[in-house]
């Protein structure tokens, strides 16, 4: 199986596109994700979704907006709102996770493997064939 993550950018607009195609594919809606980390003082989050994998193929795409959104639960920012009322809407929990900012990683490919491999250990994308 191929898992692999796809960003559309950090969030500032593209939110909406992650919206949409969490519309548009909600039968093959798996799972949503919030990756929160800490970067230069500053507390920020990805949003994420996962999708079946395809059949035949075996492709299961990630699609991300990386550490773009600011994360503060005392006063959540609208963009966090949007993507709770989406959960709310497709009848999806959101599952949070901490983890280390993308700038440790030497590239980025190395980041989104790192996420993956998290993702797998957790059982909420199916193992590596």
């Amino acid at each position: 199986m191929i898992q692999r993550f796809i960003e559309l950018g950090e969030g500032y607009s593209d939110i909406y596109e992650l919206l949409e195609l969490s519309r548009a594919n909600k039968e093959r809606l798996s799972k949503l994700f919030v990756f929160k980390t800490k970067f230069a003082g500053r507390d920020l989050s990805s949003f994420a979704i996962a999708l079946q994998p395809t059949n035949p193929g075996k492709f299961q795409a990630l699609y991300i907006c990386r550490e773009g959104i600011p994360n503060n639960e005392e006063t959540p920012n609208k963009r966090s709102e949007l993507f709770r009322e989406l959960a709310d809407e497709l009848d999806k929990n959101i599952i949070s996770l901490e983890v280390k900012h993308s700038s440790v990683f030497g590239e980025k490919e190395l980041y989104f493997q790192h996420l993956i491999g998290i993702l797998r250990m957790n059982k909420y994308i199916p193992p590596m064939q």
